[in-house]
Order: C-alpha cells, then structure tokens, then sequence
C-alpha cells in the first residue's frame, strides 16, 4: 500500500496533508525518514508519524514514563496519565493496567482494546518488574514465601512471585530490591511486603514482560513502542 493512502486511512490527515507531513520528513518507515509518499508498506513495516506508531488501522501504542503524583485513571479530579498525551487524542485512547498514585515507572498506553486486554489478561502471565525501597529488614526466608504466594487477606494468596534483594543495610534497617509479579492487585507489592515486616517507601515498575522502561524516557514523556519491543510483547512479528 502506498505510504500517503496508509497514514490517510489511520486518520492521521487527508491525502493532501500527509503527503505534506512525508515530504517533511515527518514520517519514518523502520525508523528511517521517508519522503515519497507512494512507497510501498506493509503490515511487517513500522511507520511512525511524530512518534506515534501508526498501524493500518491506527492503532497507537505508547510507552509511558509515569511520575509520582498522577493518577492512573481517564478521567479524574486530579491530574491523570491522560493529561500528559495530547487533546485530540486522548478520547481514544486507554491504560493496559495502573500504577497507584505514587508509583512511577513503565505504563502502556494504547486505543488497542484487543492488545489492552491481552496484555493485562492473568492467563497470559506477562510479567511486571518492579524496583522497591522499604524500611525494615525481610527474613531469611522471604523469598520463599514470595515464591509459594502470600495471603494479603483477598479469596486466594497471591501467584508466585520472584524476590530478589540488591542491598540490606542493617544499620539503617533499610531494604531495596527487586520483585516480579504475573498479576496486578490492588496495592499489591507494598500489601505483600508489608505482610513481610517492611513498609515501602519508594517504588517504581521498571519492565513489562521482557520490555524494559527506557532509561532516556524522562518522567511524563512518551514514545511509541519499537517494532521490536511489540514483538516482544505479543510474541508476533507486526504492530497490528
């Protein structure tokens, strides 16, 4: 399909305009500049229009780099993750899970309601990692528990989790470490470290799956996932 046809049919502009947006250069084809507006794509190709991922049938997908203090939400009294993207997009657009309030770190943002409930579904255990700070100590045998699954008081205990601690500081009674989960509860991690005897005082989810948040997002910026990290996510070869 020609490249002008395929941004007009994902509503990017009309035909006239994107052809406009191409010759400036706007528009990347695998990450690569594009500037005649009949070049030939396809659904194996990535095209992007001003970091957007645009698929045929304009479907966007966003890595997100929430900060503390928003919230996770459409709509809100407060400001949500929706406020950092631009007007005219946000009604189309949802979050694949939540972060509370004041957890930072990767979110998902997408108009792909397929994708969003693929992603999120327990029966495909996508894995969320997540860096903590917490006071107070865990006992030796945390990671086990964590491994066999805690009860934080909900109908079941929780799904195997992995623990890894990176640093101890037994004067400080201080804690920092790692925690992957294949679920996302309500105030999961700090319900499930606090039933450990730690209180968590910093945390911020740092991968979903194997796709890691990337370290030049700066907080409240966005970009559109690579072909790559899609790949990585939905085990396909395409954005679509």
């Amino acid at each position: 399909m020609r490249l002008d046809k395929w941004l007009a049919d994902a509503g990017v502009g009309t035909r006239s305009e994107v052809k406009n947006y191409i010759r400036k250069k706007q528009v990347l084809v695998n990450d690569l500049p594009v500037t005649d507006p009949g070049f030939q794509v396809t659904e194996q190709d990535s095209v992007c229009y001003q970091g957007r991922q645009i698929g045929q049938k304009g479907n966007v997908y966003y890595m997100f780099h929430k900060p503390a203090g928003c919230v996770s939400a459409t709509e809100d009294a407060g400001r949500t993750v929706l406020d950092y993207f631009p007007e005219a997009e946000r009604k189309h657009l949802i979050l694949c899970g939540r972060l509370d309030k004041d957890t930072e770190g990767f979110l998902i943002v997408t108009n792909d309601g397929a994708f969003s409930h693929r992603l999120m579904s327990p029966r495909h255990h996508v894995d969320k990692t997540y860096y903590f700070e917490a006071e107070g100590l865990l006992a030796e045998d945390a990671q086990k528990q964590v491994l066999l699954g805690i009860d934080i008081g909900d109908e079941k205990p929780t799904l195997p989790a992995q623990l890894t601690v990176l640093k101890a500081d037994q004067g400080k009674q201080t804690i920092c470490g790692t925690i992957i989960l294949q679920e996302g509860r309500y105030h999961q991690v700090k319900r499930m470290l606090l039933k450990l005897g730690v209180k968590v005082t910093y945390l911020k989810r740092t991968a979903i799956g194997s796709v890691l948040l990337d370290p030049s997002l700066a907080k409240g910026t966005y970009r559109a996932l690579t072909k790559e990290e899609m790949k990585q996510l939905t085990g396909e070869d395409n954005n679509e």
